[in-house]
Parts: structure tokens; C-alpha cells; sequence
């Protein structure tokens, strides 16, 4: 598939009215899908406290 129709296509599916919008968003989901990737890469490979308490953090950043 050549890019004009490759454009054209993300275009009229995502119904956008100028090829650059097509493109922009194009990109913008391309970047958060690879950001994602990342995040998930990640899963299983950081160690956590077991003994951290995420409620009294909550606490502290409200001022209680």
C-alpha cells in the first residue's frame, strides 16, 4: 500500500478533515502505544516494599 492511500485511510476512518490531522494523531497514538510497550516491559522487574503504605502517603499529601 503506497502512502497517499495509507494517509488517505487514516483520514476518512478517523475522520479527520486535513491529511496533517490524519498524520498528527497518527503519530500521537503511535508514541503512546510505544510509551506503553515500554510500561509493560517492565512488569515483573522492579521490586516493591511489601511494608510501603500507599494510604498514609495519601494522607500525608492532603495535609492530614
Amino acid at each position: 500500500m503506497n502512502l497517499r492511500r495509507l494517509i488517505e485511510d487514516a483520514r476518512t476512518l478517523g475522520g479527520h478533515k486535513t491529511k496533517k490531522d490524519a498524520v498528527t494523531a497518527a503519530l500521537a497514538e503511535y508514541n503512546q502505544r510505544r510509551k506503553q510497550i515500554g510500561i509493560i516491559k517492565l512488569f515483573g522487574t522492579i521490586d516493591y516494599d511489601p511494608a510501603y503504605d500507599y494510604k498514609a502517603a495519601r494522607g500525608r499529601r492532603r495535609g492530614a
